[in-house]
């Protein structure tokens, strides 16, 4: 009976590379990406080679509906809940609550309808809170939660619910990740912009350059999943918890290095005053809100791109993982995985 992976907000950027990393080290016969659209234009090469060999399928899907459940027919070796709103800003605070909360809920009601023993949580380092000084030590697995923003407070609640359902079954494996920021192609998120920035030939920091940003390569990540989900297995392990970060934490200033190697050319970088910036975002926003538009500035991005989230990853360090990407190698993989994006 072929071994099957359910990959639940699995159609865009972690889901695409996570399904290639189960099925090239044969952990799956087959996954199922179940997501309410799917980036297809995005996917990695391998995705796309595996989909026609049969071996990955798609299914329209919202988790926040019990009646789509319903519909699904397999029965999972593996969960994996990748499905969340995420990016901040650019949600109500109430989206947040809406979909991660319920969506945790209705996955972990169908694990037990189905006898699913595995299931995989992607998280968030917005679990521990916004950083408190310029300076700040590095937070660790065993560092209390304080969420302060509606997506960390909804990821929080979502890991919550993972854990009740695990702790009902001894039999029962939980994986949960928390990663810091994920980047590489089909990410369009802050790094992409980045990349973009120093194409055109210049990057403004927001006072920021040697603020820590923890993260690191997407094949990185889901290379680090398959190995704890492995190694959890092994030692026959109930729970299991870990940050994601490449070490060490890298800076603004370090991406923007990396990021230069691989252009070949050298950038124009200006680092404007943190007040400045703000005060900038502050008279587009009011500009945008009368005219009726969407500022791509606002003084919430403007303070998110100005704070440390300096994370530490003991848990897989000490496990023994071995990382295959530093920031430099992680970006010329990119540039060889989809060169437009560098051209």
């Amino acid at each position: 009976m072929n071994k099957t992976a359910v990959l639940f907000g699995g159609g865009g950027f972690i889901g695409s590379y996570l399904a290639v990393e189960l099925l090239k080290n044969n952990l799956v016969d087959e996954v199922l990406l179940a997501d309410m659209s799917f980036q297809e234009y995005q996917w990695p090469r391998e995705l796309h080679k595996l989909r026609s060999e049969g071996r990955v399928a798609t299914v329209t899907f919202d988790v926040r509906r019990k009646e789509d459940f319903t519909y699904l027919t397999v029965k999972p070796e593996i969960i994996v809940n990748l499905a969340a709103v995420h990016r901040e800003p650019g949600h109500a605070e109430h989206e947040y609550y809406d979909t991660n909360i319920p969506g945790a809920e209705n996955i972990c009601e169908w694990a037990e309808q189905v006898s699913c023993s595995n299931i995989i949580f992607t998280s968030s380092i917005a679990v521990y809170g916004a950083n408190d000084s310029a300076n700040p030590e590095p937070k660790t697995e065993q560092t209390p939660t304080k969420p302060n923003s509606p997506y960390g407070i909804s990821k929080l609640k979502a890991e919550e619910i993972h854990k009740a359902w695990q702790e009902k079954n001894s039999e029962r494996k939980l994986l949960i990740v928390r990663p810091g920021v994920i980047f590489g192609a089909g990410e369009n998120g802050n790094v992409t912009r980045m990349l973009k920035a120093l194409k055109r030939g210049y990057f403004v920091f927001a006072g920021n350059k040697d603020t820590a940003k923890a993260g690191g390569y997407v094949k990185e990540l889901c290379r680090s999943m398959v190995w704890m989900w492995q190694r959890q297995l092994q030692n026959n392990s109930a729970q299991e918890l870990y940050n994601f970060t490449v070490e060490p934490t890298p800076t603004v200033g370090q991406y923007v290095t990396a990021i230069n190697k691989v252009l070949g050319k050298p950038s124009r970088t200006i680092n404007l005053p943190y007040g400045l910036l703000m005060f900038g975002a502050q008279v587009i926003q009011r500009l945008s809100s009368i005219v009726g538009r969407t500022a791509g500035i606002n003084p919430a991005r403007i303070r998110k791109l100005r704070r440390s989230n300096y994370i530490g990853a003991e848990v897989i360090q000490k496990a023994g993982y071995k990382y295959h990407y530093d920031l430099d190698s992680a970006m010329r993989d990119w540039q060889n995985e989809r060169p437009q994006d560098w051209n």
